[in-house]
């Protein structure tokens, strides 16, 4: 039962829904969105390069399939100018206006067969659509919703300031009245504005003129919005009052026949059947598909959290993978094109009192009724007016390029992954630029962990406090102490620049230090193997002198056996004395803060510790690790101390001397590099 309705949302809240409470806000949210996406639906089906009557439907059945299996109780699911623009950009590229081309013997010309290019187009567009519901489905199911981990908040706003601007250069067509060439590919938006510089000349004046009267208009009653935002009870619908306002105009005054202004045409009453999707047409747009998943998910995701934080509930991320995409399969079967989250609309259905999806569903109705009984009225709606409608719309996007003087004070990293996904998606179209944006995106992550912070700790007085000196001026560094510390993970990319920092702050040349104690190694083992092959000539010396005086008196057997018993005892007095040295060398005076648990298992695992490198080098906190260090370094110094007073005849004394002597000032180097902090993997880089 918690399954299924975990799986089907609205199963578990649906039953306790408040009529009280939420049925008015809710109410009035659904119909002002309802009629926000009436002329929102017809304007995006431009971007998509199908008939009008397309958004339409895709602003009714995709909603109800989120009601139903949707976690999040605020946002506004329909067309969205980045989604239809990207779907736009694979209409145009497999159905062309080239393919269908007809002459016609009346004029002696070619005319594009409008009818056939755009029943094609549909079945693109709901191919691609339903295919990517597939995709968001199965990432769903396994549990892929963390992919939004790596969307960052600079990467989402960067490319939907890009996607916008493919989105004005896909109108301009409208607004001018001309007919450029499509472009498809890397730099296609380049080619386009190019284009339609060049056919600048050849505008036609009355489209333009109901362009820029639109765009002046909703502009002044958006702002007369804004302005009495808090005294009106519900926003003026501007975008309604502008279709039909325009509607109206262009009946009476015949701006198609009179000015040659493009109008929507046709619009069938009434529902689409169901039709499955051409699975030949899968091959050549699985790419599409693929990236409107993520970017949909990307969007309604985003939107939806902060909701939720607002208003304190969770929304699952892979739940909400699935809903987009029952959304999107079921809608491609019903000829819509992909959606996502809206957020003019979101902030409506919000502002307006909206409190749940059942806001959604009840704007969804209202599509209903229009698609029914009201949409034939619109057949004389222009063109340019649902242009200016998305540009108007799209002027929060715009003002997305402010992030650029902000990202620029708080994080430059920020700022550059921002100002590349903009220049990646404006150049290589919203698909490419996206998997480059991505790319680039985990680039700037790897590079942030080759670039970390290095600071030595310092102790604030009378506490247990340890602050960056180079931060702070009222820490003081411990003497015979250096705490190191990196503000990143160590791992082989940053292994050497890590090395580099530890010996530039602390003055420890950690490579020279290893080679003086290999060679040291090596000089002891020649020193051994001498003095061995000494002491067993000797010994085989003594004992054939021996043999040789078997028949001399006690006395002198005696002194030879004393004489032998000196010569072992050298030896072993040597070589105790040699390891201990060569045992110092190896256990620096290396202490580590650390108290995550999953980090000691793994070098456990890992066979890292051992006799000379074992636990009793990592503490819980800094100051214990101080604490160590501080009195291990007096135990130290007591033992070479007396080391120094314990002789063994002249030879030992002299060897003894020696190694006491690279001792004291390799130790030096030692008691300095005192205590390594923050990050584990530091042993494992020294050795």
């Amino acid at each position: 039962l918690s399954c299924m309705l975990s799986s089907v949302p609205v199963l578990s809240w649906l039953p306790r829904y408040s009529l009280r409470d939420n049925a008015i806000g809710d109410l009035i949210s659904g119909i002002s969105v309802g009629i926000m996406h009436l002329p929102q639906g017809m304007a995006y089906a431009l971007l998509a390069a199908v008939p009008p009557v397309f958004g339409l439907y895709s602003s009714f059945y995709p909603i109800l399939i989120y009601f139903i299996f949707g976690s999040s109780k605020h946002i506004s699911v329909g067309t969205y100018a980045v989604m239809s623009v990207m779907i736009g950009g694979v209409t145009e590229r497999l159905a062309p206006d080239s393919n269908f081309m007809m002459y016609v013997n009346a004029t002696n010309q070619s005319m594009v067969d409008v009818l056939a290019r755009d029943t094609e187009r549909v079945k693109v567009a709901a191919a691609v659509t339903f295919l990517s519901g597939l995709f968001q489905m199965l990432l769903g199911l396994v549990q892929f919703g963390f992919v939004v981990t790596y969307l960052s908040e600079p990467l989402v706003r960067g490319y939907t300031t890009g996607a916008a601007i493919h989105v004005i250069v896909s109108q301009l067509k409208y607004t001018f009245g001309i007919s450029p060439k499509r472009h498809s590919g890397p730099f296609a938006l380049i080619f386009t504005v190019i284009e339609v510089c060049y056919l600048v000349p050849e505008t036609n004046i009355g489209t333009l003129v109901v362009s820029l009267v639109s765009i002046i208009g909703l502009i002044m009653v958006k702002e007369l919005n804004t302005y009495l935002g808090k005294k009106l009870p519900v926003p003026i619908p501007v975008e309604l009052l502008g279709i039909i306002i325009a509607t109206v105009i262009s009946w009476q005054v015949n701006l198609e026949g009179k000015y040659g202004v493009e109008v929507v045409g046709e619009i069938p009453s009434g529902l689409q059947p169901p039709v499955m999707p051409t699975a030949s047409l899968f091959g050549q747009v699985i790419g599409d598909a693929f990236a409107l998943s993520v970017v949909g998910y990307g969007i309604a995701i985003s939107l939806g959290r902060i909701f939720a934080l607002k208003y304190g509930y969770k929304v699952d991320s892979n739940q909400e993978l699935i809903a987009l995409g029952l959304s999107n399969s079921i809608g491609g079967v019903f000829q819509c094109f992909a959606i996502s989250c809206s957020m003019s609309r979101t902030m409506v259905q919000e502002s307006t009192g909206g409190k749940t999806q059942v806001a959604s569903a009840l704007s969804a109705m209202v599509i209903l009724v229009i698609m029914l009984w009201i949409g034939a009225l619109f057949e004389e709606l222009p063109k340019a007016v649902l242009a200016a409608i998305i540009y108007v719309n799209l002027h929060g996007m715009m003002k997305q390029f402010m992030d650029i003087p902000t990202l620029w004070k708080s994080n430059k990293v920020d700022m550059l992954v921002w100002v590349a996904t903009l220049i990646l998606t404006v150049l290589f179209n919203p698909d490419i630029g996206l998997a480059a944006s991505i790319a680039f995106s985990m680039l700037t992550v790897i590079f942030r962990t080759q670039l970390p912070k290095y600071s030595l700790l310092g102790q604030v007085p009378e506490t247990d406090i340890y602050r960056p000196v180079e931060d702070y001026n009222q820490v003081n560094e411990i003497p015979g102490v250096v705490i190191f510390r990196s503000s990143a993970t160590l791992y082989f990319a940053n292994a050497e620049m890590y090395q580099d920092a530890l010996a530039e702050k602390s003055g420890i040349d950690i490579t020279k230090l290893i080679s003086q104690k290999k060679k040291a190694e090596a000089k002891r083992l020649r020193k051994e193997k001498k003095e061995a092959r000494k002491a067993k000539k000797d010994a085989k010396k003594n004992a054939q002198e021996w043999v040789r005086r078997r028949s001399d008196t006690e006395e002198r057997d005696h002194s030879s056996l004393m004489l032998i018993n000196h010569n072992y005892e050298c030896l072993i007095t040597s070589l105790t004395h040699s390891l201990s040295i060569h045992s110092s060398l190896l256990s620096l005076s290396l202490s580590l803060s650390l108290s995550v648990a999953c980090v000691i298992e793994n070098l456990e695992s890992g066979g890292f510790f051992s006799e000379k490198v074992s636990k009793a080098c990592l503490f819980s906190s800094i100051h214990d690790a101080v604490l160590h260090c501080q009195t291990d370094r007096a135990t130290i110094n007591k033992d070479d101390e007396v080391k120094h007073t314990n002789t063994h005849g002249h030879d030992t004394c002299t060897h003894t001397q020696t190694h006491s002597h690279y001792f004291t000032k390799t130790n030096r180097y030692f008691q300095t590099f005192g205590f390594v902090g923050f990050r584990c993997w530091l042993l494992a880089a020294l050795f």
